[in-house]
């Protein structure tokens, strides 16, 4: 009956404690946030110390601006403070190297073969697969007691975009980004992992003045992000973040070198 489904939903309510914090309690939580560090300080000077835990940090450019690097350089900087901490890496386009990871690991000081084994990593083969790898991830963490602390989408939005083509499948397409994005959210709030996503990027028409690159994936994507960053190329092999979007740090601007050894500064 009605009543009985209302008595469930109260029950369930309760049990949740769906009640306000005071900020202070706020305050103590964020204590918790852990900002893992690139090999750069000018990027994690960008960043506010790091790419921060219980957080989702998009970066967004065009092809070869850094973006799937930086998800490799993550993957080992997580273990460099935590050795048992895992990483978890959603790959859509084919792009994770394990040689890469060694160079990096290597490069940290870091023992690679025990990096390696510390990153749990699945090729998603269309979105539906994607979404599905997502919410596998709870799994990892309350069955099999798995540390994970950070989790790499890479790219989040290429099979969105392969498979919704028109505009006939756009309200589709973003409720299914949105339900993803919720989903990397909830993973992120409730275990205090690192989410870093990488995103494709389309040309502005409308754009007459400045760079008429943004981000795919529309408000939806851009909403989710905790952190937003525009990546490109610079100058001598340079590339740049710009931080577009982010609750507490300023837009602003760091330049970094990929090399063998990962991410640096540029000497």
């Amino acid at each position: 009956t009605e009543t009985a489904a209302r008595k469930l939903i109260q029950a369930a309510r309760d049990s949740m404690d769906m009640g306000f914090e005071t900020g202070e309690q706020v305050l103590k939580k964020r204590e918790r946030v852990v900002k893992i560090k690139t090999g750069s300080e000018e990027l994690n000077k960008l960043l506010g110390g790091g790419f921060e835990t219980g957080a989702i940090t998009e970066c967004y450019g065009e092809y070869g601006s850094g973006k799937t690097q930086i998800g490799h350089a993550l993957a080992c900087a997580v273990q460099k403070d935590d050795p048992d901490a895992i990483a978890v890496y959603i790959d859509t386009e084919n792009t994770f190297r394990p040689e890469r990871i060694r160079q990096i690991a290597e490069g940290m000081g870091l023992d690679p073969d025990k990096v390696l084994k510390n990153i749990r990593v699945a090729r998603a083969f269309n979105s539906d697969h994607q979404m599905l790898l997502a919410e596998k991830i709870e799994e990892l963490i309350s069955k099999q007691g798995l540390k994970v602390k950070l989790v790499v989408v890479d790219s989040l939005t290429a099979h969105f975009r392969a498979e919704f083509v028109g505009r006939g499948t756009l309200a589709d397409r973003q409720q299914r980004i949105n339900k993803h994005m919720h989903t990397l959210s909830r993973l992120a709030d409730m275990h205090n992992l690192a989410v870093y996503v990488t995103n494709q990027v389309m040309h502005d028409p409308a754009q007459f003045f400045g760079d008429p690159t943004k981000a795919a994936g529309g408000n939806i994507v851009a909403h989710a992000s905790t952190f937003r960053i525009y990546l490109r190329k610079g100058k001598k092999g340079s590339r740049v973040a710009r931080m577009i979007d982010s609750p507490n740090l300023a837009e602003a601007e760091a330049v970094f070198m990929i090399t063998e050894e990962g991410i640096t500064d540029v000497k």
